[in-house]
């Protein structure tokens, strides 16, 4: 916790986070909801937003509850990335275009098959790593 690392006692940084959570300014919950809605509809995948989550500290089962609701369909995200940034690879071959646009959809945080299929019906060819 920041307190501590700051160099506040552990009694008194307890006390201070139990009455921020108790006034409902500390809520992992609602932090992992708000971030999950607002970071997927700028077109990241589960994967990317877990770990980001996670390196902020959120607990899993938080991460992983946030996620559920969410209630996207992960595969519809992950085509509207591919139409957004297919423009900027027309001039590239089909070849080098499907590997450029797998490789964004990766960093993304979408999944193998999600990429896969989405690259497949985007640029029509199949690429095998």
């Amino acid at each position: 916790m920041r307190l501590r690392r700051r160099g506040a006692p552990a009694p008194v940084a307890a006390e201070v986070l139990a009455d921020l959570t108790a006034r409902g300014y500390l809520d992992d919950a609602a932090f992992a909801r708000h971030w999950v809605a607002t970071r997927s509809a700028r077109g990241y995948g589960p994967a990317r937003l877990r770990a980001e989550l996670r390196a902020r500290g959120v607990a899993g089962s938080l991460v992983d509850a946030a996620l559920a609701a969410q209630g996207d369909d992960e595969l519809e995200r992950a085509r509207a990335v591919a139409r957004r940034r297919l423009p900027a690879l027309q001039r590239a071959d089909r070849t080098r275009a499907a590997a450029r646009l797998r490789d964004h959809l990766v960093r993304r945080g979408y999944s193998a098959a999600v990429v896969s299929r989405v690259v497949r019906e985007s640029v029509g060819l199949r690429l095998e790593d």
